[in-house]
């Protein structure tokens, strides 16, 4: 038990259920813990799969603007060069063959945060259940399409096996548009933070816990905006 993480842990306000407002943001955070070496390595590793999420999104021309924490907002638009640890490794076996850009960056960064792992428990199962949920998404777009699902999987060897996704998948599959499909993945996330919630423990996997329900709060906000914004520029029937 590190008494710095008793104060850090002590210090921080109390979060709230899914969908209410954060009660700090994501920058503050990470300055929070910017002198606790563990947390801070931690929390930038979680911190950065949103960075990446918003980048594929604002690439892909689905999001105007992104609110990147870890990453510039020049590498967010592709106009700068991502970290070293993010470079696509190269990669001309057949297996690879038509992989896209934005999965060979993903695959950099679950090696990167795999490493990280060896030191914090909780980085390390939190890695493998968004590694699964992640390809068992890949897999099921793939195959709605007729594509080979295996050409889109990450890293599979390190992610949770598909089987665990089932419901999700079909609860995500289900959903009446692409918010919403959104917000079942991320009530999934949640639910699987809260029955890993190390509470109490002030171990550095308790400030990852919070670190990773306070970015879905920051996430479920946007998706709200998104949806009142998309209400407000329907026509009228």
């Amino acid at each position: 038990m590190s008494g710095r993480n008793i104060y850090l842990l002590t210090s921080l306000p109390g979060l709230g259920d899914l969908g209410s407002d954060p009660p700090m943001g994501l920058a503050a955070f990470l300055t929070h813990v910017a002198e606790a070496p563990g947390p801070l390595a931690l929390t930038e590793a979680i911190f950065l799969a949103e960075d990446l999420r918003q980048r594929e999104a604002l690439l892909a021309g689905e999001i105007e603007q992104g609110q990147p924490v870890v990453l510039t907002a020049e590498q967010l638009r592709d106009e700068a060069p991502l970290p070293p640890y993010l470079a696509a490794v190269k990669d001309d076996s057949p297996e690879s063959a038509g992989r896209l850009t934005v999965d060979a960056v993903w695959a950099a960064y679950v090696t990167h945060v795999a490493a990280i792992g060896r030191r914090c428990r909780f980085l390390a199962v939190w890695l493998r259940f968004e590694v699964g949920l992640r390809n068992a998404l890949a897999a099921t777009r793939a195959k709605n399409i007729g594509l080979d699902a295996d050409r889109y999987l990450v890293q599979p060897q390190l992610g949770t096996a598909a089987e665990q996704f089932t419901q999700v998948i079909a609860e995500w599959s289900a959903a009446a548009t692409p918010l919403a499909a959104l917000r079942v993945l991320d009530r999934a996330r949640w639910g699987w933070l809260s029955e890993n919630d190390r509470w109490f423990s002030f171990a550095d996997d308790e400030l990852g816990v919070y670190a990773a329900k306070l970015m879905l709060l920051h996430r479920w906000k946007r998706i709200e905006r998104a949806e009142q914004a998309s209400a407000a520029s329907a026509p009228e029937s």
